[in-house]
């Protein structure tokens, strides 16, 4: 039976996707901005970012898949649905739940710049470097995590966990 440990706990969660949205509301200010959620995990995440973010937003999802039912990523990346706005000429932020091995995101941040943007940044609710195979500069990050299977707040094990509120390391 999985046991759950809690690691961060839904109060410190908010606390702290406020304080990211304040600086993203700050730093982009002026600004078109594109909010690019990365499916199926950064739903949760980029919910409530949006509603801190104080200036007006576009808010578009992709989704790639590298981990399928595992627990780590089999470094294939497939896209299986692209964005639907066209991005040319604007601020594209990718909001991801998790940087683990960095492919999916340098992959993702490599697709975008050639779509002609005017800047592509990263922000992620979790950098974690235990397994970091690809150098990516993460923008803005709520919580740095070092190691551990991480679950909860949109996170999952084989689709399970997603909706737990606060963030928890799954022992098999």
């Amino acid at each position: 039976m999985a046991e759950l440990i809690p690691i961060i706990l839904p109060e410190d969660i908010q606390e702290k996707v406020s304080c990211i949205a304040r600086q993203i509301s700050s730093d982009y200010q002026g600004k078109d901005l594109i909010l690019v959620g990365m499916l199926k995990g950064a739903f949760i995440f980029l919910s409530d970012l949006a509603r801190h973010i104080s200036i007006p937003v576009q808010i578009d999802f992709m989704r790639v898949s590298s981990y399928g039912a595992d627990i780590s990523s089999s470094g294939n990346i497939t896209l299986t649905h692209p964005i639907q706005i066209d991005v040319a000429g604007k601020h594209l932020l990718l909001v991801e739940d998790i940087v683990d091995t960095g492919r999916t995101l340098a992959w993702a941040r490599d697709y975008f710049q050639c779509l002609n943007p005017a800047s592509v940044h990263i922000c992620a609710f979790i950098d974690k470097h235990e397994r970091r195979e690809v150098d990516v500069e993460v923008d803005y990050s709520c919580f740095s995590v070092s190691e551990g299977f991480l679950v909860g707040y949109g996170l999952d094990y084989a689709e399970n966990y997603r909706e737990l509120p606060g963030i928890y390391h799954l022992k098999i």
